[in-house]
């Protein structure tokens, strides 16, 4: 009977290793499922940047107030607060009723102008006849028949009548030469009561609608152009390395993580007397259906310098001079040396393999030597 209960206690033992593995692989993997999930990227080899940050906004290339140089009540008007208004669109047009009249009746007397212009001066013919009158009095006076005073004096009277001619015809002229000028005031004036948009822009306040009667320079309307100035601002000890033509990355809040390349197009050599930062112009390269209005703001990283095959992680990745990272499983902290650094990307000289893994999210959330799971996400 000894052999059967030799068997019977191999058999409870061997059930009881059994039972022992299962709750220790089930602890196990309880345990694994339990632990904290920890996102992280893999260093990488890549392009290092070394590059200079500022903030970017989006303004106007000019504000324009809509105004009417002549005074009048609105007849007409296209204005719309949000339109789209191109160059040399009709936008308003002022009553020209008076003004109309008045062109209308410098018309008839530049008629009558042009006339008596024509005719010459009525003293004309009494010119005429004192020179025929003078003609005979030479004749006389030279045959001894006629006293040379008396014909002096007559040749004096017809030299004040030519004057007097003379005095006439250019008043009739500066006549028709006022009346010229008169029409071609009043005409000016009827143009400008039609006002037009001085370039494309859009409507952004109307401050006069038809019926209203305004003076003359009073604002119409406030307009801005659809051409947009993209401008970013950096600080005194950034600006120094700024060149024209150097390459940038462009990041506009509105658009979340969205970037887009641009160049330098113009800087500009003086500061914010307030902020003392210095402004550079960029030309962005923004897709189709992509437009930024005024007012729009985001953050610009511009290039100065790169390094081929560098070891390169995340900006979001570092917490100070230290990264995490995930050992054998395993939270551990390191110090790191950083080398050229861009808007989302830092090289990191020492501290830092390609391949590690190193976290980049909640980093305050775990502790030195803590377990983890990983979770990789794409550089």
């Amino acid at each position: 009977m000894k052999p059967v209960k030799s068997a019977t206690k191999s058999y409870w033992l061997l059930k009881l290793v059994l039972v022992v593995v299962v709750l220790a692989a089930a602890a196990i993997a309880v345990s694994f499922v339990l632990r904290p999930v920890a996102q992280v990227v893999q260093a990488t080899h890549d392009k290092a940047v070394r590059s200079v940050p500022g903030t970017v906004e989006v303004k106007a290339e000019f504000d324009v107030v809509l105004k009417s140089e002549v005074g009048g009540r609105v007849k007409t008007s296209e204005l719309d607060v949000g339109r789209r208004v191109f160059k040399n669109d009709v936008l308003v047009t002022i009553d020209s009723g008076d003004v109309d009249l008045e062109i209308e009746r410098i018309g008839y007397e530049l008629v009558a102008a042009k006339k008596r212009v024509e005719v010459g001066s009525l003293i004309r013919s009494e010119e005429l006849s004192e020179r025929d009158t003078l003609d005979d009095l030479d004749r006389r006076t030279k045959a001894g028949a006629y006293p040379a005073a008396d014909f002096e004096k007559a040749r004096r009277h017809y030299e004040q009548t030519v004057h007097r001619r003379e005095l006439d015809e250019v008043n009739l002229k500066l006549a028709l030469e006022n009346l010229e000028n008169s029409l071609r005031s009043k005409e000016r004036e009827k143009a400008k009561m039609t006002i037009i948009a001085p370039t494309d822009a859009v409507v952004t306040d109307v401050i006069a609608r038809v019926g209203d009667l305004i003076g003359s320079n009073a604002p119409i309307a406030n307009l801005i152009s659809v051409g947009r100035t993209i401008q970013a601002k950096l600080s005194e000890d950034n600006f120094a390395a700024i060149k024209l033509g150097q390459r940038a990355t462009v990041r506009f809040l509105t658009f979340g993580d969205d970037q887009y390349p641009a160049t330098i197009s113009k800087v500009l050599p003086s500061a914010d007397v307030t902020t003392q930062r210095y402004s550079v112009h960029l030309d962005v390269a923004l897709p189709e259906g992509r437009p930024v209005m005024p007012g729009l703001t985001g953050e610009v990283s511009i290039t100065i310098a790169e390094r081929a095959n560098a070891v390169v992680i995340p900006r979001r990745a570092l917490v100070g001079d230290y990264v995490y990272v995930v050992e054998a499983g395993k939270v551990a902290v390191r110090k790191v040396e950083k080398g050229f650094d861009s808007l989302n990307k830092v090289e990191i000289l020492k501290g830092v393999a390609a391949g590690d893994a190193i976290i980049v999210e909640k980093q305050d959330t775990y502790r030195v030597g803590e377990r983890v799971r990983t979770e990789v996400l794409e550089n």
